[in-house]
């Protein structure tokens, strides 16, 4: 179905284009994918800016062709924290219309979390499914949650030909673009790879570490995704290792749809309503 499949590592901070990285895959030979472009967003939209930065990632989104995009951000939040019966769609038009910004909203999260369950934190179904390391109004992914939701597949949902996934399965047939949700840390496991010790967010040239596991990954990567040496060389040198997520994200999607039974995922009582992370196989 597919003539390319994206990967994206979002970031939701003030400066997001910086470390946001978008990783790009076509077809090849003997089953496998090809890296065949690597891009960060602040160089690609002229401005590391959140606005006009992840403006510029949904023009890009809505003029690509038979695409799947991998996004590793939660697209929804638990349906505990919602009103019962709310769709997925309310759940979309209330972020949009929140105005107390990211951490408020993960506040008020835990404050409903509480009230409802006892609990601070509640994850969804498929965090749980797919060991997530956080649930999507934890204080480090909130922001993530909150710009993604509204500043990407808000403007995105108006075009009917895009399929944002599992809660448009309606569109599918004729979309020309689908957006799916993934995680990187959980991709990583579930390939029995390194999922610690490759990332190093304080910059400056990668150490030892760092470069030795990232190659190790590169290595477990080989089998689904051939690597260009230019490219290559890209995702072992980018310091926060943003690149390497984002191509992670891509191979993680790429394996899970081919899998995934939709029909089921589409019936399910609660991933049409609080959402799904394309990861695991089968």
């Amino acid at each position: 179905m597919f003539e390319a499949v994206f990967g994206v590592d979002f970031s939701g901070a003030a400066q997001a284009g910086r470390n946001t990285w978008v990783a790009e895959l076509r077809p090849g030979g003997h089953r496998r994918w090809v890296l065949a472009d690597l891009w960060n967003l602040a160089d690609a939209a002229g401005t590391a800016e959140r606005g006009p930065a992840l403006s510029y990632l949904v023009r890009r989104v809505a003029r690509s062709r038979r695409a799947l995009w991998a996004f590793d951000f939660p697209f929804g939040f638990p349906v505990e924290v919602v009103p019962p019966g709310a769709t997925w769609l309310d759940q979309l038009a209330w972020v949009e219309g929140w105005t107390e910004g990211a951490y408020a909203l993960g506040v008020t999260c835990v404050e409903k979390a509480l009230r409802q369950t006892g609990r601070l934190h509640i994850r969804r179904r498929t965090d749980a499914d797919e060991k997530a390391p956080f649930d999507p109004f934890h204080y480090r992914v909130i922001y993530q949650t909150f710009h993604g939701m509204r500043d990407v597949l808000g403007p995105l949902v108006p075009h009917a030909t895009t399929a944002i996934l599992p809660f448009q399965y309606d569109r599918l047939r004729s979309a020309r673009r689908v957006l799916v949700e993934t995680c990187t840390t959980s991709v990583l496991d579930a390939l029995g790879m390194p999922s610690e010790n490759y990332k190093q967010p304080g910059g400056g040239p990668v150490r030892p570490l760092q470069r030795r596991v990232r190659r190790t990954i590169l290595v477990g990567l080989g089998g689904y995704v051939a690597v260009p040496p230019r490219l290559r060389a890209i995702l072992l040198g980018n310091p926060g290792g943003d690149a390497l997520d984002a191509l992670v994200a891509a191979v993680g999607a790429a394996r899970a749809w081919a899998t995934t039974d939709h029909a089921a995922v589409a019936g399910d009582a609660r991933y049409p309503r609080e959402g799904r992370q394309f990861v695991r196989v089968g």
